[in-house]
Parts: structure tokens; sequence; C-alpha cells
């Protein structure tokens, strides 16, 4: 599982469409960054309550470029921007990783098959420095919402 000291792998994720391809490892080579993985973009605890916490702690934008990534592809994830971040003030970005491939660079795939069709991402926390991970939360149980809820990690 990722780990701290572990860099971000060059994988391409997707933003609003699936021409825009977005490296993380590129994005996130300098300076500090928060990736906060989810395991589905409009599922329960991740519209109400994981990332409300993070659009309204202000800690968020001082934890430098943030992204969120969910197993969904680019049109989804542009959707649940506009419903979560309509005007675009929380700094937030969310992005695709449709095949899973960040997912899997991390090991923190788990089979939500039975719930959600497919194999899907834990929820987990990432902050990173020059391209290095720095801190990590990644739920026990995959789905909850404790050590990586903002309140709790930033």
């Amino acid at each position: 599982m990722v780990k701290v000291g572990d860099s971000i792998p060059n994988v391409e994720l997707y933003e609003d469409s699936p021409g825009n391809k977005i490296n993380l490892s590129k994005e996130l080579a300098t300076g500090k960054g928060l990736i906060i993985g989810v395991p589905a973009a409009f599922s329960p605890g991740c519209s109400d309550s994981h990332i409300p916490g993070y659009l309204a702690d202000p800690k968020t934008k001082e934890a430098g470029k943030a992204f969120v990534v969910s197993v969904n592809d680019a049109f989804v994830m542009k959707a649940w921007a506009k419903q979560m971040d309509a005007d675009k003030t929380s700094g937030l970005r969310f992005l695709g990783d449709a095949a899973g491939e960040l997912t899997r660079a991390w090991d923190v795939e788990f089979d939500a098959t039975a719930l959600m069709g497919n194999k899907r991402s834990k929820r987990y926390a990432v902050m990173t420095e020059n391209g290095k991970v720095t801190k990590v939360a990644i739920e026990p149980d995959n789905i909850g919402i404790s050590t990586s809820a903002a309140d709790k990690f930033l």
C-alpha cells in the first residue's frame, strides 16, 4: 500500500474528458499536494460528508494542489465536480482513474463488484511534497470516513 516516502506513480488520469490527460507525478513534482481517493463519485459517503469536509475546510487550500480521484470516467467526475464545487472556488480538481491505474499502483484497490459493479479504490487521503508522499490515511474498512476525513487528516 502507498506509504510515506513513495513517489507519485507516473500514470495518466483524466479531467473533464478522455482527451484531457493529467499526470499527477508531473503535476505534483514540486510543491505541496493533496490527493483524496474515493470509492465512487456520487455515492452517499463521498458526496454527503467526505468531499464536503474538504470543500469546507480552509486547510485544504493550504495543502497545495488538491485532487479528488475515483475509479470513474472523466465525464462522471466532471458532472460530480459541477455538483460539488460549481463555482470552482475550492481549488479541488476531480480526476477519473477509469482503468484504476493509480489505484493499483498505490495498492489501494478492493473488490467492490457486489456493491458497485467493479473493483474500486479504498477511501484515502495522501499529502505530498516535491513528488513524494509525506502523509497517508487509508480507511481500514475501505469505505468508512474516519482517518481520511478532512478534520482528522489536514
